[in-house]
């Protein structure tokens, strides 16, 4: 069975964490109910920093920061595609104002990837 996902590794602040969690639970909702497969969030539990790279340094974590992890499962990119749409449009993100979001967008990283190996 073929599957895409989209990965995401975000700084979120500890004071934020729960305003974080509760937006994670509502972005879940939209994107299931527009078809996405799967829709998972996970906080840093054992993320040390690294010497060369880590997660910590992939998002110049601050201090008073965590690590969320995250990934949305599709069947295809093209699936991926036309859910990401739906999702985008639906009007419960209408109101989202970017600026005031719970963390820094500007040190999210992301991107799509194509099923490789599975156990």
């Amino acid at each position: 069975m073929s599957r895409y996902v989209d990965g995401y590794v975000v700084p979120v602040p500890l004071d934020k964490l729960e305003e974080y969690r509760r937006l994670a639970q509502d972005s879940a909702k939209v994107w299931r109910e527009h078809g996405a497969l799967e829709y998972c969030e996970w906080v840093a539990d054992d993320v040390k920093p690294g010497k060369v790279t880590s997660f910590p340094q992939s998002v110049n974590l601050q201090p008073g920061e965590t690590v969320v992890f995250s990934y949305i499962t599709f069947r295809s990119r093209e699936h991926r595609d036309q859910v990401n749409e739906l999702a985008m449009k639906d009007p419960r993100f209408a109101n989202l104002d970017p600026k005031a979001m719970p963390f820094d967008s500007q040190r999210m990283f992301f991107g799509g990837f194509t099923l490789l190996a599975e156990g």
